[in-house]
């Protein structure tokens, strides 16, 4: 059973950064590739970045939020991050970790979530 656990998420004002974290155990964290979503109020769960398998070579993302948010992943501690600058009130959701997609960019195809983290950005 693979278990994931956000933290990093709080308040912080527009244009400020935040640092997320999700700490996965259960399996070999260095095969699977991660990725982060988000859901707002009145939304549907969206995608934000992925990150590809064995060190991260490759990464994706969101088009709200290139060149603003960093993903990353340290294999040695099972770990996978989001790092966010420039913050818009628009970026205010519950983040999400999740592993094991078939499709990147669709929420419906991953089989591990983690419980999700609070991001509020204020203007």
């Amino acid at each position: 059973q693979v278990h994931l656990v956000e933290s990093g998420g709080g308040l912080v004002q527009a244009g400020g950064s935040l640092r997320l974290s999700c700490a996965a155990s259960g399996r070999t964290f260095s095969r699977y590739g991660m990725a982060w979503f988000r859901k707002a109020p009145g939304k549907e769960r969206e995608f934000v970045a992925g990150i590809s398998n064995w060190s991260g070579v490759v990464t994706y993302y969101a088009d709200s939020v290139k060149g603003r948010f960093t993903i990353s992943r340290d294999d040695a501690k099972n770990t996978v991050y989001l790092q966010m600058s420039s913050l818009k009130p628009e970026d205010t959701a519950v983040y999400y970790c999740a592993t094991s997609g078939s499709d990147t960019y669709r929420p419906s195809t991953y089989d591990y979530w983690g419980q999700g983290t609070q991001v509020t950005v204020s203007s």
